[in-house]
């Protein structure tokens, strides 16, 4: 792939063969983002898992405990007391039949989908759509809930959802450049904690084969895991 001038100036900076710790690759995703806007910071990490077995399919949701930088807009599918809890929750649009018929026109203006599970059945008929987008309410994520309250404060205030690829790495978004280095790696920390803890029993040999943590367009900086467990 070919690379711009600024992304090559940046990566002069960053020694490939290294891994750093998470306090220097904090400092160096920071110093050698170059674009205009304020870039989101990415972890991500190379696991040795084979997605094909189900116990190796990690997928989760985790509460950042500085956020990401971004408020997503929430909309939740519930009738009821449920709804109106959704409402005083603060969440962006709620409604059962009538919002599942608009999202089924084609509407998607939201970022995240929380459901009761007493609505699933009516939103089984979007899965087609929902599905690609990664928008599909699911219990393992907090999103299929009567929880609706506590599933909604946690989305507006830096609730990450992830799940392995189909080759084994989990990519996530862990603040932005203009959050301090103390939060961009306590959110990082968080992350890898998150990660460790559900280590599948069935993963024979090392589990994090790398680390990287990068801005938006910016070039990845290694990391060493074991700086986490010092940190």
């Amino acid at each position: 792939m070919k690379r711009g001038k600024k992304y090559l100036e940046a990566a002069k900076l960053i020694d490939r063969s290294k891994k750093y710790a998470i306090d220097e690759a904090v400092d160096l995703v920071k110093k050698t983002s170059f674009v205009k806007f304020d870039a989101t910071v990415e972890a991500a990490f190379r696991l040795n898992l084979d997605p094909r077995k189900a116990e190796q399919n990690l997928r989760g949701a985790i509460v950042l405990p500085h956020g990401t930088g971004k408020v997503s807009r929430v909309v939740v599918i519930a009738q009821g007391e449920k709804a109106k809890e959704a409402e005083a929750a603060g969440a962006d649009h709620v409604g059962a039949a009538e919002l599942i018929q608009k999202i089924a026109g084609g509407w998607f203006d939201f970022d995240v989908m929380v459901a009761t599970p007493d609505m699933m059945g009516q939103l089984g008929k979007l899965g087609r759509i929902l599905g690609p987008k990664g928008l599909m309410p699911n219990p393992k994520t907090g999103t299929v809930t009567m929880d609706v309250e506590k599933a909604v404060h946690e989305i507006k205030n830096g609730k990450i959802e992830y799940r392995v690829d189909k080759v084994g790495n989990i990519h996530a978004p862990v603040g932005r450049v203009s959050f301090t280095d103390v939060q961009l790696k306590e959110n990082v920390k968080t992350l890898y904690d998150q990660l460790a803890r559900i280590k599948p029993a069935t993963v024979k040999g090392t589990y994090m084969k790398s680390i990287t943590v990068s801005s938006s367009m910016g070039p990845g900086v290694h990391v060493d895991a074991e700086s986490f467990r010092n940190a």
